[in-house]
């Protein structure tokens, strides 16, 4: 390292030691920057002012400059993991920002219009476990006369999973699935699938659709959560499943499909594994606390219903979600 520098610094050293005041501290600072300037490490720092030491005070115990060679192996290894600390920070900054932006784009892909609908009331809420989903939503109202559902969850995190719910709605959005019915529409969605994700990754999707003339909803279900419908006349609930394999696995599934009549104060749920899963510190939740919840708002607005489930629920995980949060309601209203 440059002399001059060396000599610099015990001439600022030897004058703060004599007067210690604010000016030759001031001195100090400023002088660093050299230190900055010139790439001389910490640890050589220390070098520097160890022989400076050795110049003013030439008679000092030799235990003392032992000490700074202590010192100065500290600072060679911490410097070392400071370097690397850092280094991960900026990295993980670099990630998170990454990440916020994914999630940004992955709300403007996937937004969904929901279906203003005569007789049938509406209400959804999804709420994404980390910065990006995995669980998805998407209506079609093209047919005044039917609304349809699709939710989906993808078994995996992250921007592998946001992804592959882009390319559920790319091929949503390129086809008119009013007129198919709900386990056509599951096997044309299997086929897009099954051909462009990898073969680690599989989805699972229910699609429901009502018909407001025949106030009838229809469903097929490719490995997803059963929905579960609520009967007014009769005060309890049922489940609504259908067989049919996860999106991805066999590109020649056959998806069952079902229907139901609904009723005035009839609604289905529809919820992912985030809802139905949900955990507390003592374990998994009973699947009744959930029908528990949805009958106590039965005769709220659907939008209300799905905030108070998520509410209920979402405080006894103090709002640290361990999955993404999907409910979508379809509740029968009078004609």
């Amino acid at each position: 390292m440059p002399q001059e520098i060396e000599k610099h610094y015990k001439e600022i050293l030897k004058q703060y030691i004599q007067d210690q005041n604010e000016k030759d501290l001031y001195s100090g600072q400023k002088f660093s920057r050299q230190f900055i300037e010139k790439e001389i490490s910490p640890e050589e720092v220390i070098g520097i002012h160890k022989a400076s030491l050795k110049e003013l005070f030439p008679e000092a115990s030799e235990k003392l400059w032992h000490s700074f060679d202590f010192l100065i192996e500290m600072m060679i290894h911490y410097g070392l993991a400071l370097q690397e600390h850092q280094s991960l920070i900026r990295k993980q900054e670099e990630m998170e920002m990454e990440m916020k932006i994914a999630a940004q784009v992955q709300n403007t892909l996937l937004k969904t219009k929901v279906p203003n609908f005569p007789c049938l009331d509406i209400g959804f809420l999804t709420i994404p476990a980390k910065q990006m989903s995995g669980d998805y939503i998407y209506f079609l109202n093209e047919d005044p006369n039917t609304a349809s559902v699709a939710v989906a969850d993808v078994i995996g995190k992250g921007i592998p999973a946001a992804l592959c719910m882009s390319m559920i709605k790319f091929g949503m959005d390129s086809m008119h699935y009013e007129s198919a019915s709900p386990g056509i529409v599951l096997e044309i969605v299997n086929r897009i699938v099954e051909d462009s994700i990898d073969d680690s990754m599989f989805i699972s999707m229910f699609y429901g659709k009502y018909n407001a003339d025949e106030s009838v909803f229809s469903y097929a279900s490719a490995g997803h959560e059963p929905a579960l419908l609520y009967q007014a006349a009769e005060g309890g609930f049922v489940e609504l499943d259908a067989e049919g394999l996860l999106l991805g696995i066999n590109r020649s599934v056959h998806y069952e499909e079902r229907s139901v009549q609904l009723e005035k104060g009839d609604f289905v749920a529809i919820m992912t594994d985030g809802v139905t899963e949900t955990r507390t510190n003592a374990g998994f939740i009973d699947e009744r606390l959930i029908r528990s919840l949805l009958e106590s708002v039965k005769d709220k607005p659907a939008q209300e219903m799905a905030d108070t489930v998520y509410q209920h629920l979402g405080e006894l995980q103090n709002f640290q979600l361990h999955d993404d949060f999907t409910i979508v309601i379809f509740k029968k209203e009078d004609k």
